[in-house]
């Protein structure tokens, strides 16, 4: 698996967890992913670069 396609399935599953809840906070994110905080960081690092992810009073949510 290549870099790309590593982080690629981290943020889909950050993507899933927000899709099917409210705005969450990274520590919700990290409960519901059960990835690391640094994946999860990388995570929303990419869905913020692909405009796909906006934060609010630090909880995250879908912009799409």
């Amino acid at each position: 698996m290549d870099s790309n396609e590593y982080f690629g399935s981290k943020a889909g599953a950050v993507w899933g967890v927000l899709n099917n809840n409210k705005p969450m906070n990274i520590a919700q994110i990290k409960k519901l992913t059960k990835m690391k905080s640094e994946h999860v960081f990388g995570a929303l690092g990419w869905l913020a670069r692909e405009g796909k992810v906006g934060i609010s009073k630090n909880k995250f949510y879908l912009t799409d």
